[in-house]
């Protein structure tokens, strides 16, 4: 789902069932150019009134996707591999994650045979 309407419609349907999430793809709403927070908070609040339901974020595309679902206060977000594969930079000085990058770029330059 991307859009409240579709969520709205979806937890009406579930109200009062047995356990369910509602999943939007918060990722691919911001593929659009379009930040999802403000979609996402407003679906939290939408279900809250149901017990049966959780929201999950869905499809995101950074780290820092974790970090705004779980201020608003969204249940679940998936995590890709890749994803979770950049935990470890979480806090990371920035002056030493510049100098890592631009070791990168170097090396991988090198690789490719170019030549300063």
């Amino acid at each position: 789902m991307m859009t409240l309407d579709q969520v709205r419609d979806v937890s009406l349907a579930l109200e009062g069932g047995i356990s369910a999430y509602v999943s939007v793809f918060a990722g691919r709403i911001a593929n659009t150019g379009r930040d999802p927070v403000a979609l996402m908070s407003a679906a939290v609040e939408l279900i809250r009134v149901y017990s049966n339901i959780e929201l999950i974020w869905a499809s995101p595309r950074e780290i820092f996707d974790i970090f705004q679902a779980d201020l608003i206060g969204c249940q679940i977000i998936t995590v890709t591999h890749d994803i979770l594969k950049k935990l470890d930079l979480i806090g990371k000085d920035l002056h030493e994650f510049s100098l890592d990058t631009v070791k990168m770029f170097r090396d991988d330059g090198l690789k490719a045979g170019y030549v300063l």
